[in-house]
């Protein structure tokens, strides 16, 4: 990488009294680094008379000055009223309502983004260096007492584990919600298959045009039905040329196309290890995030060292229940007990509050209606998998039926195209037959299935791409969507593997029967013959649902993507080209090859 280039720094704090909303307002605060002469800037809030308090930092690449109402305002106007005001920011905490309970309140450009210039290279070693230097300058500041607190949705809560594993001084509690923990796993490689389509339009709606030397960007404008960065101020230092601007950033959509495995430079760069983590945890996971979010934030908190740690399941779009009334007071009592040291919970007492809690999803309630979702019962659990589980195979059938019971060993297979897409889907599906008695199902899932691939003419190193889905049908024969990440219907879960990275590494502690563990290096990766079997275990994420008496799960098998996957698709030619992956598909049946899916169930207690 060509060394960074960037104007002359130039200093512009500003600092305002806001009377109106009783805290003091400093922008563009420069924090220095310790290995770089280039600041972080940030944006301090402060609650007007003077005083020491507790820290809330943010740190990330939407624009620290863009406001909410611009950056998705169809999103702004459905936030709780008491976190709107003029300086609320997309995925943060509102300033005016933490600095009213006491906190100060930092929000950070990320380096290379908004007005801090660096290199932009998101979620990599190097912006969680600068991160570090953030936390340890806000814990040092004579307006703190020491003490800072992590709190922030998606991108906001991805870098809270990144930064929370390398322990800055003056760390003292993290509530990642909704956030991812494992760049490779949970968001552009899902069992290797490249999500690209939303990563593109993050990094094109989101990131790039908020580059630090970005000429117009306080012009740019969106259609307005989604997330963009429209009209952050443009970069104090002034306007950089396209190949300075080139040379100062790592492009996502390019890396993640041209890197596969974990082993190569780029994701090695993102790695970290959970079990570093030592702070307090509030994990914050919801069961619609079935295609980004959910998966980090449950392993997030199953691999993190802390001694205090909690996860706690949601559901509802991934915008708005951080703003809800009874979850900020949750967020609200967390921050207390360990940033102030008032704990009217428990948080900090050891089996005083239970690690789990649980949302039920029972009936069919509809989707992004979150009044109605609140008739979704909530139970407490001691911990995670819930202890009682009861992992029961569903073998699959060569007459598409789903049961309990093996079937016949005559040799069969059914067949499907490859390389579906999400408007012509290439599947088979697998249904039980109605539930006879209400059963629960809630935690991890994973699918063993015997696969195999007849080539099209021309291919000469074939694979195949499973992409599976776990279906609810109620009683009265409907499926039951439920809220996705942008407030699309979604099935229960999905699962995803490319068949030439099947190996399993049985020996490293992160495995277990309910969650395979690969490592997807480059030196893992194992040929795909044609026409010959190949047993594998497919990873599925978690789930919940409460199965009616009457009800059926329906399990999917497809060769892309499929209902319920919205802008996370896996549609990258260049990942999955017809030079691969063109052919027939077939699952087998016979002796020795039985096909199931292993479902937690969970008896009454």
């Amino acid at each position: 990488m060509a060394e960074i280039k960037t104007p002359p720094i130039r200093d512009l704090l500003e600092v305002h009294e806001d009377r109106e909303n009783n805290l003091l307002y400093m922008k563009n605060v420069s924090i220095p680094l310790k290995a770089s002469p280039l600041p972080i800037r940030a944006n301090v809030y402060l609650p007007l008379g003077g005083g020491q308090f507790p820290v809330l930092v943010t740190y990330g690449p939407y624009g620290k000055d863009i406001p909410y109402a611009t950056f998705h305002a169809g999103s702004f106007a459905e936030v709780n009223p008491e976190h709107r005001s003029k300086y609320s920011a997309w995925e943060t905490p509102d300033p005016v309502y933490w600095t009213r309970q006491g906190y100060a309140v930092v929000r950070a450009d990320e380096r290379g983004l908004g007005q801090s210039p660096g290199l932009l290279d998101t979620m990599s070693r190097g912006t969680s260096e600068c991160f570090f230097d953030v936390v340890e300058w806000c814990a040092e500041q004579e307006w703190s007492t020491g003490k800072v607190g992590l709190l922030g949705i998606s991108y906001y809560a991805g870098s809270q584990w990144r930064v929370a594993a390398r322990r800055p001084k003056g760390l003292a509690a993290i509530i990642p919600w909704e956030g991812m923990s494992d760049y490779y796993r949970d968001r552009c490689r899902h069992g290797g298959i490249l999500s690209n389509k939303f990563i593109g339009f993050w990094w094109n709606r989101q990131v790039l045009v908020n580059q630090y030397g970005r000429a117009g960007r306080s012009k740019l404008t969106f259609p307005p039905d989604g997330p963009g960065a429209r009209g952050q101020e443009d970069t104090i230092e002034g306007d950089l040329p396209d190949d300075v601007l080139m040379a100062n950033r790592r492009d996502q959509t390019q890396d993640n196309e041209a890197n596969r495995f974990r082993d190569d430079d780029y994701y090695a760069s993102k790695e970290y290890n959970l079990e570093d983590i030592e702070v307090p945890l509030l994990s914050v996971a919801n069961w619609g995030g079935i295609l980004l979010h959910l998966r980090g934030n449950v392993e997030g908190y199953a691999h993190a060292g802390s001694k205090f740690k909690y996860l706690r399941f949601i559901t509802g779009r991934h915008d708005l229940p951080f703003y809800y009334k009874e979850e900020v007071e949750i967020q609200k009592s967390f921050m207390d007990a360990f940033l102030k040291g008032r704990d009217t919970v428990g948080w900090s007492e050891p089996g005083k509050v239970a690690p789990v809690t649980v949302t039920l999803r029972k009936g069919n309630v509809g989707f992004n209606d979150a009044e109605a979702e609140k008739a979704y019962e909530k139970r407490e659990e001691a911990a995670w998998p819930i202890p009682r589980t009861r992992y029961t195979n569903f073998y699959l059938h060569p007459d598409n039926s789903l049961s309990e019971s093996k079937p016949s060993q005559a040799a069969e297979k059914l067949s499907y195209k490859a390389l579906g897409r999400i408007e012509k889907p290439e599947l088979v599906s697998f249904w039980t037959a109605p539930f006879e008695a209400e059963t629960e199902i809630t935690g991890h899932i994973v699918a063993h299935l015997n696969v195999s691939v007849t080539p099209e003419s021309g291919v000469s190193e074939p694979d195949i791409d499973l992409f599976v889905t776990l279906r609810y049908i109620d009683p009265a024969g409907n499926e039951v969507f439920y809220t996705g990440t942008a407030g699309d219907g979604v099935p229960l879960c999905k699962g995803w593997l490319r068949v030439t990275n099947r190996k399993v590494h049985a020996e490293n502690p992160k495995h277990r029967p309910y969650l395979p563990h690969r490592e997807y290096l480059s030196t893992d990766v194992m040929p795909v013959n044609a026409d010959e079997v190949y047993g594998v275990d497919v990873e599925i994420w978690p789930t919940n649902v409460v199965v009616e008496k009457g009800g059926r799960i329906v399990f999917e098998v497809s060769s892309g993507d499929t209902q319920g996957s919205g802008i996370f698709q896996h549609v990258s030619d260049v990942d999955r080209p017809a030079s691969k992956f063109a052919g027939v598909n077939h699952i087998h049946f016979g002796d020795g090859l039985d096909n199931f899916v292993t479902l937690p169930v969970i008896p009454p207690e």
